[in-house]
């Protein structure tokens, strides 16, 4: 692609814009706590929208709009039990856990809040969640790097090897100089524009083909099924589909965005603003699968790309159906839904390897800015490896995302819910309920489930909760932990 191309100028554009915002964050970055978790000050618009963009990731305007192109609506369970899940993780986790990680030593990170909650001295809880992150978040951020990769190639004709570094280069950049700040303050921007493209796209597509009508009458005579919510689906299947909600509340970036909320009435209004974008983003991505279906049945010669690749399906509509300079602005809708969570993965693991490995049993006198250098320093590792692990041009974002997704929703979400709701649960419970989860997941996945096809997040999140409760009755009650526990809960309910 020419350099003067109008999608290629308003890219760079954005791009531009984002590396900006990241230095202005640079300049209000004073110690780790502001690296880490922008000091406790986010609004709650800013709070609402950058959970949803780090949650969103490539997976909303590449993975789920080419499972709805190649499978039809059946494959929407999918978002419906996203919507479930966010909602429950808002409404019994967000505002417990802000008050709760105050609380408990002003915990920084999750391993940090784990540690200081179940008063765990002898390092082994940090170590285990912070290895956790590590393996499940560069899982995570590879996946980020494939979408990246994916549209730099799709766009601009790049070969797939120098697409990656391309897409990957301008995230790492604003995270490294910025941390949290940048991280949150370019989430709000690209939740805007992610809004913007998914309900733009799709009812482009849909009038393009000549309305609602003709749209569903064609597509009823090329893929009758695809209009079906249960086209062969098993009830094992839809209900693999509705547990990809049970993992939001063991996501730890999303999860940082309710630590660093200025206060726990603001996460109620965060909650609103949140819940209605993710409903119009899903709904959005959902229409683009399967309203690109029907453009694509119309306009066979555009559609060799989604033929060979269905995730495309978004970035082919957009450069379709647009002028060159919307196009632009569409399609750094897409690297922004990847760049948000690429970024926040990126800074969830520089703070593990920072705050709970490096400073904990390394460096206990470091001063901060040598922790902020090293926090940058992590951020750039776990990217390199990230690349590396995205090498392989035949990765597909979806299954990268859920399996890193299953992972944390296992080994984190049964622990965070415990923690916040239940005074009786002890540090024996925590380390149960982690590790249980984690390694249900992992041979899960690698056994197939034994035939049964059902997604690792359920097996694995029930188990890890079975432990948590029969460990931490066997091993004993805590009377000091439940006491601080019993004042951290009167704090949260009073400050609602």
């Amino acid at each position: 692609m020419h350099l003067s191309n109008p999608t290629f100028i308003t890219f760079l554009a954005y791009i531009t814009l984002m590396v900006l915002i990241g230095l202005a964050a640079y300049r209000h970055t004073r110690n780790l706590a502001d690296y880490i978790l922008g000091g406790r000050r986010l609004g709650s618009l800013v709070t609402a929208l950058s959970a949803g963009a780090s949650d969103m990731s490539g997976w909303l305007l590449m993975g789920l709009p080419g499972a709805i192109y190649l499978s039809g609506l059946s494959e929407a369970w999918i978002a419906i039990g996203l919507i479930i899940g966010a909602y429950l993780n808002w409404r019994v986790v967000a505002g417990r856990l802000r008050m709760h990680t105050e609380y408990h030593g002003d915990a920084l990170t999750l391993p940090d809040y784990f540690a200081a909650r179940f008063n765990d001295h002898s390092g082994l809880l940090r170590v285990i969640s912070a290895v956790v992150i590590l393996v499940f978040f560069t899982l995570y951020c590879a996946s980020g790097i494939v979408a990246g990769a994916r549209l730099f190639e799709s766009t601009f004709a790049m070969p797939y090897e120098q697409a990656i570094w391309a897409g990957a280069a301008a995230t790492i950049l604003y995270t490294l100089l910025g941390g949290f700040l940048a991280v949150s303050w370019t989430d709000t921007v690209q939740a805007t524009l992610m809004i913007f493209a998914l309900i733009l796209t799709p009812v482009m597509a849909m009038l393009a083909i000549g309305g609602v009508d003709a749209s569903a009458m064609l597509i009823s005579e090329v893929r009758p099924e695809h209009a079906d919510l249960l086209k062969g689906a098993s009830f094992i299947g839809v209900v693999s589909l509705l547990a990809w909600g049970l993992g939001y509340c063991g996501q730890p970036h999303i999860l940082a965005r309710f630590m660093a909320a200025d206060s726990v009435r603001g996460l109620a209004k965060a909650r609103r603003i949140g819940m209605t974008w993710m409903v119009l983003c899903l709904a959005g991505a959902c229409g683009a699968g399967y309203f690109g279906l029907g453009y694509f049945s119309l306009n066979e010669h555009q559609a060799a790309a989604t033929v060979a690749n269905p995730e495309r399906v978004f970035l082919e509509l957009a450069q379709a159906l647009f002028n060159p300079w919307v196009a632009g602005v569409i399609l750094s809708a897409v690297f922004a839904a990847v760049m948000s969570t690429l970024s926040c993965q990126l800074l969830v693991c520089s703070s593990a390897l920072t705050e709970d490995l490096y400073r904990q049993f390394l460096r206990r006198g470091a001063s901060q800015l040598e922790l902020v250098w090293v926090g940058r320093a992590m951020v750039l590792l776990i990217a390199l490896l990230a690349i590396y692990l995205a090498a392989d041009p035949d990765s597909r974002v979806l299954s990268l995302v859920g399996y890193a997704w299953a992972g944390f929703g296992a080994a984190f979400g049964p622990v965070v819910v415990f923690s916040v709701l239940w005074g009786g649960m002890n540090r024996w419970g925590a380390m149960a309920g982690m590790v249980t989860g984690a390694l249900t997941v992992v041979l899960w996945k690698q056994t197939g489930g034994f035939g049964l096809g059902l997604y690792e997040i359920i097996p694995g999140f029930a188990l890890a909760s079975l432990a948590i409760v029969l460990v931490s009755k066997l091993s004993g009650r805590d009377l000091a932990l439940a006491e601080r526990f019993a004042r951290a809960d009167a704090a949260w309910r009073q400050a609602r």
